[in-house]
């Protein structure tokens, strides 16, 4: 798959996800396999630009390429001026956000609530495209509400703009994340325009991949949440589509080993204070389905320094050596791999 000058090693990438797809994240996931990263979105609003938080957003150090950062806002001038910012600190490929669900970006109209003006969806388009020499791409929603599906002009409209390439959600902005996503629209899309599509929504298993490719007829995919504590996913669902085979789950060893190298990452780009708060929903997501994870995740949330949560993470006794194993952290809670077929227990969806 093609996205301007760019061909992508593979059709998997990760979708852009508020706190969580950090460089240390992008990082991760493309060496486990992803072919392609989305930044967090980053404001279009001028007056928090030199904040800390997008400062942050906007450190592509060593990153590998392509580089695909995210912006949201809803006023054309403010989008294409933040897209030539964020090109000028080394952005190779600007995504626009009109597909977040969530209050505080749609109650200042952007994200899905775009949906509603497809007039200003034409506005906005226009004017990131012709800001800037690098390919747009567009990650959307099928609309609104499902009275109002309206992916196919939005889709339309972005071809003619000029967009390269579009991610397309398989819910509306009132679904949110409930119930499970569909792909008919995400189809009649794909047979409606000549720029890739990239699907989706809900592909959280090597074979829920090679369904949604088939059936849409998606040029890629896109996956969120079901990365979250689960990088490799991308290596599994790759090797899924190479040989129709599933790759052995990951021995808790080598879950340790990955969280470990995160973590580091995540410390070094963070800093102490932040580092250590950060990482705990990554510990949370990595260990979650292992038993007594709940009593490890609430001792993280006592710990205060870098130090003391990566210690308590890689004492020896801490996790099983093999999936079939057992042993116990502090002598008291037993950890072992609930199952050793599925992906994740109790893990669904994906961004």
């Amino acid at each position: 798959m093609r996205i301007g000058p760019y061909t992508l090693k593979n059709r998997l990438i990760v979708a852009p996800m508020a706190g969580v797809t950090d460089r240390p994240f992008r990082m991760l996931c493309k060496k486990m396999g992803a072919a392609m990263a989305v930044s967090e979105m980053i404001t279009s609003n001028k007056a928090l630009w030199t904040t800390a938080k997008t400062l942050r957003r906007a450190d592509h150090s060593g990153e590998v390429e392509p580089i695909s950062v995210q912006i949201a806002g809803a006023d054309p001038a403010q989008m294409a001026e933040a897209a030539r910012l964020n090109v000028e600190q080394g952005a190779q490929i600007i995504d626009i956000n009109m597909g977040c669900p969530a209050k505080k970006v749609c109650n200042v109209a952007a994200g899905s609530a775009l949906l509603r003006d497809e007039a200003l969806v034409a506005r906005i388009l226009e004017a990131v495209v012709k800001a800037v020499d690098v390919p747009v791409t567009l990650k959307t929603r099928t609309g609104w509400c499902r009275e109002h599906k309206n992916a196919l002009r939005v889709a339309r409209l972005a071809e003619d703009c000029g967009i390269a390439a579009l991610a397309l959600h398989g819910r509306t902005r009132e679904d949110l994340y409930h119930g499970e996503a569909e792909y008919d629209t995400l189809r009649a899309v794909k047979h409606s325009i000549g720029i890739p599509l990239i699907a989706n929504g809900d592909i959280d298993t090597p074979e829920k991949a090679r369904y949604v490719l088939d059936y849409t007829g998606a040029d890629a995919i896109m996956i969120g949440r079901a990365a979250q504590g689960l990088p490799w996913i991308f290596r599994e669902i790759q090797h899924y589509l190479d040989t129709g085979e599933r790759l052995p789950s990951p021995a808790v060893e080598d879950i340790r080993h990955v969280l470990l190298e995160h973590l580091d990452d995540l410390y070094g780009f963070y800093g102490e204070y932040s580092g250590c708060r950060i990482a705990r929903k990554h510990i949370a997501w990595y260990t979650k389905g292992l038993r007594g994870s709940n009593e490890f995740r609430q001792a993280m949330y006592q710990l205060e320094s870098t130090a003391d949560q990566r210690q308590a993470v890689a004492i020896s006794t801490g996790w099983p050596r093999n999936r079939s194993g057992w042993n116990t952290w502090k002598g008291t809670t037993p950890w072992r791999r609930v199952s050793v077929q599925s992906d994740e227990v109790g893990r669904q969806g994906a961004g």
